[in-house]
């Protein structure tokens, strides 16, 4: 009886949890969805200053984590976080000349974010080519 009074409880005081983390890449050199692309996410422990990683992750045809969502159902938490996107090696397996050297312009690119609003949909688009890159909030 205990038992089920807490679970009925529990359902009622803790809310079922909203938000989640998306992301999106898009090659703008091509003018396509970045397919194929190795990202990673790490979050900030802001005891110690070191970035934790959380997993890793490939996009799909449509430029998007093909897992869905990175962070959802309640893992959602308020900090500071940091994408890792390999662009470099996305750009050199499409057949991007990297002259005279080979060496690419962007490697890996990070863009750190935070995250105040557990319950919010939080989207961090990436524009990328060869030479630059740019992102923003996307749509809530």
């Amino acid at each position: 009886v205990h038992k089920i009074a807490w679970m009925r409880l529990r359902d009622i005081v803790t809310p079922n949890p909203t938000g989640f983390l998306t992301c999106h890449v898009l090659d703008t050199a091509r003018g396509c969805p970045a397919a194929g692309m190795a990202i990673s996410l790490r979050k900030l422990d802001e005891t110690s200053g070191t970035w934790n990683l959380i997993g890793t992750f490939v996009t799909n045809d449509d430029g998007r984590l093909a897992s869905g969502p990175a962070l959802k159902d309640g893992y959602m938490h308020p900090g500071r976080y940091e994408w890792t996107f390999a662009v470099g090696d996305y750009f050199a397996a499409a057949g991007a000349s990297f002259a005279p050297a080979g060496i690419p312009f962007l490697g890996d690119v990070p863009i750190r974010f935070g995250i105040d609003d557990p319950e919010s949909h939080y989207h961090v688009p990436l524009l990328c080519s060869p030479f630059s890159f740019s992102t923003y909030r996307g749509s809530q």
